[in-house]
């Protein structure tokens, strides 16, 4: 699908036709600068690789610096690869966020925030409390039992449990694209979208 990398700005809120407030989420997408093509007959299957965000002389390798050299652009921090993009692009294109147009929807996908070692009533939403006027002492936020006893003696796997919380790969899909601020690379979709601010995300048709 078509997309754009882009940085997440932060949320605010729009009114709409009829004075109703809607939370949004601003994102800077692009300009992303096209620097790699696969085609069906080298690679066996057509995509479009993005690189978006320049990136310092001494932060990038010589690899990296002659695959850049290639599409005529210097280092990039991001690179994306979308397949079945649409229409024809070639080494070096620039590709802004006029891609999008204000109406259509879209899909957002980037790393949600880590939220560090949580128990499972934040990061499972267990009820907790439980029957707190039956002489329960302090077991109020606690998983409870996690498996039988002498069979099947163990824990089955995928039990949920405590543990690391946030920083995965999430892709939220069907945002309303509000408003597109072409002169600044700005869109603004409807809701909220994964990771803090500045994080990178890809937005697809």
């Amino acid at each position: 699908m078509s997309g754009l990398i882009g940085r997440k700005i932060g949320m605010t809120s729009l009114f709409d036709e009829n004075g109703k407030n809607i939370p949004c989420t601003v994102i800077e997408a692009g300009p992303c600068v096209v620097t790699q093509v696969r085609t069906e007959e080298v690679d066996g299957y057509n995509a479009l690789q993005l690189g978006f965000d320049d990136k310092k002389a001494k932060s990038s390798n010589k690899a990296l610096d002659g695959h850049f050299k290639k599409a005529g652009t210097s280092a990039k921090k991001k690179v994306v690869e979308f397949q079945e993009f649409e229409g024809e692009y070639k080494l070096g294109d620039s590709i802004t966020v006029e891609l999008f147009t204000e109406g259509e929807f879209v899909d957002v996908s980037g790393i949600s925030k880590g939220k560090g070692f949580q128990g499972v009533v934040k990061r499972h939403g267990f009820g907790g409390v439980g029957q707190a006027t039956h002489g329960q002492h302090n077991r109020l936020r606690a998983p409870g039992s996690i498996g039988a006893a002498s069979y099947p003696a163990r824990v089955f796997k995928g039990m949920r449990m405590a543990g690391r919380m946030g920083g995965d790969k999430v892709k939220v899909q069907n945002l309303r694209v509000l408003k597109v601020v072409a002169d600044k690379n700005l869109i603004v979709v409807k809701g909220a979208i994964p990771g803090h601010k500045n994080s990178y995300v890809t937005i697809e048709k």
